[in-house]
């Protein structure tokens, strides 16, 4: 499983637009120049967020985008969501294979600890785990989250020059 380079883009423009906030809103040039990224590549990706309510267009001369929730409310998983889009990454393609009944066979009727169905793919079950535990983590950091680990290591840095 490989995300693309939109998450990458979507995810460090909203760093950038959270970490200079000394204006309201950036410019899709001044962001495209600060991430080396085409204008036209990165408003697809901004007119993504913007639909979803993560950023918001200012319109006029110096309008440009702004986050449209604080930092510590968009979290990694709401920004794969918006460019990934929300579909399975795993579906058993196996399901009336030899193999496949042979283990649901081999696992009886009576579910085995945390498996809910013996018909269900018992790869398939482990694979929805591992999406889930990866669904959490990235729902448990923010951009926020982010800044403050950044920021965390510069003053342990500047700290350890002194």
């Amino acid at each position: 499983m490989q995300y693309s380079k939109s998450t990458d883009y979507a995810l460090h423009a909203l760093l950038h637009m959270a970490h200079t906030r000394r204006r309201d809103n950036i410019g899709i040039k001044e962001l495209a120049a600060s991430l080396g990224v085409s204008e036209s590549y990165l408003s697809k990706i901004m007119s993504k967020l913007r639909q979803d309510g993560i950023v918001r267009a200012v319109p006029g001369a110096n309008g440009g985008y702004e986050l449209a929730k604080p930092p510590g409310r968009i979290t990694f998983l709401d920004v794969v969501r918006v460019i990934e889009g929300r579909q399975r990454l795993f579906e058993c393609s196996n399901a009336n294979s030899r193999q496949h009944r042979m283990l649901a066979e081999e696992s009886g009727s009576e579910p085995a600890g945390d498996l809910p169905d013996s018909d269900e793919c018992l790869v398939k079950q482990v694979m929805d785990g591992a999406e889930r535990h990866l669904h959490q983590y990235l729902q448990e950091h923010t951009i926020q989250s982010l800044l403050d680990a950044a920021a965390s290591r510069e003053r342990s840095r500047t700290a350890g020059r002194k």
